[in-house]
């Protein structure tokens, strides 16, 4: 798995980013953590946990595990996984896997995310459920539905922030949004790239001190938009560009 990278997008998650850390770190990748312009203890409690590293973690030299990059205000989700991508790349890894800070997400489910990995393959961490994020849940089913219209592909959750992308397979990163937004772009410009999308069912839990940056209203318009301007591009590129694949696969 040396050719894979975890990726953590943060953003004011200091209650939970600690275990998600320590979990994480026990699967034994390397992983990059994005500091999306945090302003409350989120980085002070990232830097208790790498300086309270056990040698035989860190290695005997104390080296961390942990890349971290920083933005120095709030950009979003996408502009932070845009970010950490690139990096990637820098670094030569082909993979990574994104997981959210919030708590949400079993890094324990990560190895079964890696299995299904391949080339030209994107794994989607199906949630499977949704919990009592009944806004989440119906931005999601609106996305699920839009995207089968749009790509064929019958998916449970679109808006899944556990998932697997092949770094160097993934469309132009100026397709994609600087927020929540740009998950739904990643799978779409994939699908309409010919990338395998390969669903794998993924745990999830809501902990008590879950901070979730989703806004109901303004992020649910932005995935809005995606869909309003995804059936042009749709009828323009996506569809055609299926139906050659097809012709001359």
């Amino acid at each position: 798995m040396a050719d894979t990278v975890v990726i953590i997008p943060t953003y004011n998650n200091a209650g939970t980013i600690r275990d998600v850390l320590l979990r994480t770190m026990a699967i034994g990748l390397p992983i990059v953590v994005v500091d999306d312009g945090c302003t409350d203890d989120t980085m002070e409690v990232i830097d208790s946990v790498i300086a309270g590293l056990d040698p035989v973690i860190a290695g005997p030299d104390r080296q961390s595990p942990l890349t971290i990059l920083s933005h120095t205000r709030n950009l979003g989700k996408g502009a932070a996984l845009k970010t950490a991508f690139r990096w990637a790349l820098e670094n030569d890894y082909s993979y990574a896997v994104t997981i959210d800070s919030d708590g949400q997400h079993y890094p324990e489910d990560i190895p079964d995310i890696i299995k299904a990995k391949g080339e030209r393959t994107l794994v989607v961490g199906s949630r499977t459920t949704l919990g009592g994020n009944a806004g989440g849940s119906f931005a999601n089913r609106f996305s699920n539905f839009w995207f089968t219209a749009y790509t064929g592909i019958r998916l449970q959750d679109t808006q899944t922030g556990f998932r697997l992308y092949p770094l160097r397979e993934l469309p132009s990163f100026c397709v994609v949004g600087n927020r929540y937004e740009a998950e739904l772009s990643l799978l779409l410009f994939s699908a309409w790239k010919g990338i395998s999308l390969v669903p794998v069912e993924v745990r999830v839990n809501y902990p008590d001190d879950r901070v979730t940056h989703f806004r109901p209203f303004q992020d649910f318009m932005r995935i809005t938009l995606v869909n309003i301007i995804g059936l042009p591009l749709a009828i323009l590129y996506g569809w055609p560009r299926t139906l050659l694949r097809k012709i001359f696969s």
